[in-house]
């Protein structure tokens, strides 16, 4: 059963409950393969989003981070043999085009490993996104992209809503009315495990236009 986590972006460790159903779901961990959002800057360690694993006692016996110092042909082999696939938080566009250029989208969709995205990396999981300087993104006309599309969804992750609803739900609007979009900010996640959806967090959803906060489902 495929399983994928949106999460938004954790100050501190993750809640109890997120920490809990990673445990049950990732059993297996001999590897974690981490998708740079700054490929070219290779400094981009992922340390942050691994201490929150670390935290929550997931520990794996390889760890790997793909970035452009890595050849395509590894990466589709690290990725074939992954127990989870993190893309981690960070530059949006950046890990886009990556994604893009190596070629990734499939790999990882046929992928058996649990997914995992945080912040930008939640939002390239997605079937599509909207890119917009509204949103903190570096470009003066927004457009749609593409995203790896797991699950026919979009999302917008680690976003102040509560002081920017009536933007987001402007600007998202016409994007809801093709797709459902599901808009979170810090300590959020969404579980999307076959075809239950399960929520963590303060998640809105936003579809034909209008939006609703969901309940938590864990």
């Amino acid at each position: 059963m495929k399983t994928h986590y949106y999460l938004g972006w954790f100050e501190n460790l993750f809640p109890e409950n997120l920490s809990k159903v990673l445990k049950e779901d990732i059993t297996d961990r001999k590897s974690m393969v981490m998708i740079s959002s700054n490929p070219s800057l290779y400094g981009d360690d992922g340390a942050t989003e691994r201490s929150w694993l670390d935290q929550a006692g997931i520990m794996f016996d390889e760890y790997h981070l793909i970035n452009y110092r890595v050849q395509k042909e590894e990466v589709q082999k690290l990725i074939h043999n992954a127990s989870v696939i993190f893309l981690l938080g960070g530059n949006i566009l950046n890990q886009n085009v990556f994604l893009m250029e190596y070629k990734l989208s499939e790999w990882i969709k046929n992928s058996r490993a649990v997914v995992m995205g945080a912040s930008a990396g939640a939002i390239n999981m997605s079937a599509k996104w909207l890119c917009s300087k509204n949103f903190g993104d570096e470009v003066e006309v927004s457009s749609v992209y593409k995203g790896i599309g797991l699950d026919e969804i979009s999302i917008l992750s680690h976003f102040d809503l509560e002081n920017n609803m009536e933007l987001v739900q402007r600007e998202l609007s016409p994007l809801s009315e093709e797709i459902n979009i599901y808009a979170s900010n810090k300590d959020c996640a969404v579980r999307i495990k076959g075809n239950t959806i399960d929520i963590i967090g303060d998640v809105y959803l936003i579809s034909q236009s209008q939006i609703q906060k969901l309940d938590e489902t864990i």
